[in-house]
């Protein structure tokens, strides 16, 4: 089988795969959060937003087809997924860190590249590549903040749970949206992001409302 060959089957692959994952992180995102259904959904979202991100990482090494731009999407993508879905365990008493440590160092790293990769290498800047390495910077670093903090680490699991899975959503949404040109230039890399912010912060206020009432009795 010839490389162009296996670079399209890897294409399909991702596409089917990111597909799956917009439809079942809506669902996620829309139903009852703690029931089966969003459980069940979250799940699938998190395997085939993996999965769409393994597939980009690889044809982004490719003969002919290297792309530092797609691979250090890759990895912003596949961080908020992980991140999201390991947050999950930071409710547990007891919890061993490193391999969190290590994620976040990686998506540090790559933030780091991602801003300064066109500056040095083609000495200009990429608007989206600057902004979404400073997003990955600074929620990467506020994480490695967090680690040395169990107490405050356990007491806003939900919140980190709720803000990197969304945030993976919005990775799966823009892909969607890029590649089918729904927005000019580069709109269409930040309107889904925007978005996802008021998402974001809708549920962080709710929560933040239902905690309120848990702590007055």
């Amino acid at each position: 089988m010839r490389n162009e060959q296996i670079i399209q089957i890897l294409i399909y692959f991702h596409a089917i795969f990111g597909g799956i994952a917009l439809l079942s992180g809506l669902i996620s995102l829309i139903v009852k959060k703690g029931n089966k259904v969003h459980k069940k959904s979250g799940k699938l979202f998190y395997y085939s937003m993996l999965l769409s991100a393994l597939t980009a990482l690889i044809i982004a090494t490719l003969p002919k087809h290297e792309s530092p731009f797609l691979f250090s999407i890759g990895i912003f993508s596949s961080y908020f997924t992980i991140m999201g879905y390991r947050s999950l365990r930071f409710k547990n008493e007891d919890l061993n860190l490193k391999t969190d440590k290590i994620i976040s160092w990686i998506m540090i790293i790559t933030a780091i590249l991602m801003i300064l990769y066109n500056p040095f290498v083609n000495q200009s800047i990429n608007i989206v590549l600057t902004v979404l390495g400073i997003t990955g910077l600074i929620f990467s670093a506020r994480d490695l903040i967090l680690f040395k903090n169990p107490v405050k680490l356990k007491h806003n699991w939900l919140k980190l749970h709720l803000g990197k899975m969304i945030g993976g959503y919005i990775a799966a949404t823009t892909a969607f949206v890029v590649v089918n040109e729904f927005f000019p230039s580069f709109y269409g890399w930040f309107i889904p992001a925007i978005i996802g912010i008021f998402c974001i912060r809708y549920w962080i206020k709710k929560l933040n409302k239902k905690q309120s009432k848990i702590a007055l009795g």
